[in-house]
């Protein structure tokens, strides 16, 4: 398993429009993409403006795949446009004690 964190910077005013246009593609890539589990987003609690989306992959190679050569997939444009993407960074999974 693999994890993706992307930080995100997102004005007050876009933040509903930014977590619907998540929610959409969240489900759009996990119900589509091979590898892809969902996303969960998390806001900072001292800064409003700073969101990360995690993404659970099957592997890191799959979203890879997924990630192809652009710094944009399709599916995260209107993302894009509502905010600012930081960083983009991908973890495998070591162990996982969550309940």
């Amino acid at each position: 398993m693999a994890r993706v964190i992307y930080r995100w910077q997102v004005a007050s005013s876009n933040f509903e429009a930014f977590r619907d246009a998540w929610r959409r593609a969240t489900n759009r890539i996990h119900e589509s993409v091979a590898g892809a589990k969902g996303s969960f987003m998390l806001r900072s609690a001292e800064d409003s403006g700073e969101v990360l989306t995690i993404a659970k992959w099957d592997s890191i190679d799959e979203w890879k795949e997924f990630w192809g050569n652009n710094d944009n997939p399709e599916a995260m444009e209107e993302m894009r446009r509502l905010a600012k993407r930081i960083s983009v960074e991908a973890f495998e999974d070591i162990e996982d004690h969550t309940r």
